[in-house]
């Protein structure tokens, strides 16, 4: 698939490319040119990423510990 550059230097990115890298208006995206030359375009990872990642897994953990009794655990204290 081919796009036209504008006057202002603007292209329209496919949707299936926006549909895969989850892009809506707004959203960062970054390019770089990799060593064979080619564009290649990209979604950098934001601070709001990686706590959505950590979020997920929120209160799912099972263990019963206390937090000092883990912590003892860990530095071998006894």
């Amino acid at each position: 698939m081919h796009t036209t550059l504008t006057s202002k230097g603007q292209v329209t990115i496919p949707k299936h490319i926006r549909d895969a890298l989850h892009l809506e208006p707004g959203c960062a995206i970054e390019f770089r040119i990799n060593r064979e030359g080619e564009v290649v375009l990209t979604r950098p990872r934001t601070l709001q990423d990686e706590n959505d990642r950590f979020e997920r897994l929120r209160g799912k953990a099972d263990v019963k510990w206390r937090t000092d009794d883990l912590m003892a655990m860990l530095r071998g204290d006894d």
